[in-house]
């Protein structure tokens, strides 16, 4: 069943003008820095990489207030963006309360970068059309 729906949206993909294997979107050849990437195109992680792009660091519980998520879900998608090296997460003791900061990697914020050009040339393609 997974293997039809796949080839139902490759199929979908092509009709809109996206080849994957050469890296066309309609009529526009898309290079493989700006490929997407699947791991930052999550919501609640695209949201995490661009609330840190804009500042040095934020602590878990102000992350957690700004992308209106739990606690378990942050951590699930931060340790996901920690394992690519996108953020780094920084766990100390304020007195005996745990504090978790976590701030952007010169990786992440190439990687960021890479997402947002890609995105633009999306819109660039579609509005073309």
């Amino acid at each position: 069943m997974a293997k039809a729906n796949v080839w139902v949206r490759d199929r979908r993909a092509e009709a809109a003008g996206y080849d994957p294997e050469n890296r066309v979107l309609r009529g526009e050849k898309v290079s493989r820095a700006s490929r997407l990437d699947r791991l930052i195109h999550e919501r609640i992680r695209l949201g995490i990489v661009s609330a840190l792009a804009v500042n040095s660091a934020l602590s878990h519980n102000e992350l957690k207030q700004l992308l209106k998520t739990t606690d378990g879900n942050l951590s699930v998608h931060a340790r996901k963006l920690e394992d690519a090296a996108y953020i780094e997460c920084i766990k100390s003791f304020d007195g005996r309360l745990p504090r978790t900061i976590y701030r952007l990697t010169p990786a992440g914020r190439q990687a960021l970068e890479n997402y947002l050009d890609h995105m633009e040339a999306l819109i660039r393609a579609t509005r073309q059309q």
